[in-house]
């Protein structure tokens, strides 16, 4: 038995545990959500990790992202999760796409694309740059639509199992969080807006999580939606043990 995993082979077995050795799982976003997802797949010992996001921690990060520090505030998020998960499981693999995802197809790629020469231009990365058909699983955790329906379309195409998240800003109460499908879902607006444009490219089905909470309106004159430390990170904590689950068919 590793040791470092006898506390999860005592519940799952030897011979689940060794199956998610051999899991790769690609997680789109690593921000509240999303590095919630990440931390618990590398605890889970899941063997090859895919991360993409184009932001540096910010110091409004704090509040609700795992490796949000003043000691990490203006370093990329994807290389603070590298160093990260090899503490955490020096045999994972991971792979780190620091940049934006978008289609190919968006109108925004080919003003914002680059070729990585220039370091003070964002790198874009669309479907072209990955293999849908390589990964056991696709955790959606970002926030722009174009993208989340790309990716799920992707996904489709690709025969790969799916899960995307949906709204956690403006709310506070975990217990409100639920599985459930996409076109089941009501009183979230990201989601109101992902279910035409998903109905319009032919997808009748999406694994989410979301919040049954009513959004609170954050006080003060930002425009950004308000967020706590619970939801994002229960959200996140949800995703990862739904994605296990259906790995182990659990």
């Amino acid at each position: 038995m590793n040791e470092q995993f006898q506390r999860t082979e005592s519940i799952l077995g030897a011979e689940s545990t060794a199956r998610l050795k051999k899991c790769r799982i690609a997680v789109f976003g690593v921000g509240g959500v999303g590095g919630y997802v990440v931390e618990a797949l590398a605890r889970s010992g899941i063997g090859v990790i895919d991360i993409t996001d184009s932001d540096k921690v910010d110091i409004t990060n704090i509040n609700r992202q795992i490796i949000a520090t003043h000691d990490t505030v203006g370093c990329y998020k994807v290389d603070v999760f590298e160093e990260r998960i090899h503490s955490i499981c020096p045999e994972t693999t991971v792979n780190k796409y620091k940049g934006l995802y978008l289609p190919s197809s968006s109108k925004s790629v080919e003003s914002l694309q680059s070729d990585g020469a220039d370091e003070t231009k964002m790198r874009i990365y669309t479907e072209k740059d990955y293999d849908f058909t390589a990964y056991d699983y696709i955790v959606d955790a970002i926030d722009n639509v174009t993208a989340k329906i790309s990716l799920v379309c992707e996904a489709d195409r690709a025969g790969t199992p799916v899960i995307s998240a949906m709204g956690c800003g403006n709310r506070i109460d975990p217990a409100k969080l639920k599985q459930t499908d996409i076109f089941k879902t009501h009183d979230d607006p990201l989601a109101k807006i992902m279910r035409k444009k998903l109905r319009a490219a032919g997808i009748r089905r999406l694994k989410v999580v979301c919040s049954e909470e009513a959004a609170m309106k954050p006080s003060g004159e930002s425009r950004s939606p308000g967020s706590s430390p619970f939801v994002p990170a229960s959200a996140g904590l949800m995703i990862a043990g739904i994605v296990v689950r259906d790995l182990l068919e659990v």
